[in-house]
């Protein structure tokens, strides 16, 4: 397995792994209405995050890789709108698990948005 090949597996397994986590941390959120809304869409984001990437990865051209990844980014970056709506409502009791989790939305986000600037350049030259 080569270099690219490592990243991209080692990527699919950390959007998994943030999803899976949204999921579990949304099971200690405090019980109101507004944290089961907010809980829902949370996991929806995140969720969709890691299956668009997978989807991403098997794209059978740049330009669907492109679309696909669109997706992930606004999902990804949906999760730390989600998160932040959270931690402002006090709707959590573990800030750490919220900061980490935020963080690491805001890195895949990142993450993403540079493999789809970079892959707009190589289809527009």
């Amino acid at each position: 397995m080569n270099t690219k090949d490592k990243f991209i597996e080692a990527l699919k397994h950390r959007t998994k792994k943030f999803a899976v986590d949204v999921i579990l941390f949304c099971e200690t959120l405090k019980n109101t209405k507004a944290s089961s809304v907010i809980a829902y869409q949370l996991i929806k984001s995140a969720t969709s995050t890691g299956a668009n990437y997978r989807a991403a990865c098997r794209g059978r051209s740049k330009s669907e890789f492109y679309s696909k990844m669109c997706i992930v980014v606004e999902e990804s970056d949906e999760s730390a709108y989600w998160l932040e709506v959270i931690n402002d409502a006090q709707l959590s009791e573990n800030q750490h698990e919220l900061d980490r989790l935020l963080n690491e939305a805001i890195e895949i986000s990142k993450i993403m948005t540079k493999a789809k600037d970079t892959t707009y350049k190589n289809i527009n030259g």
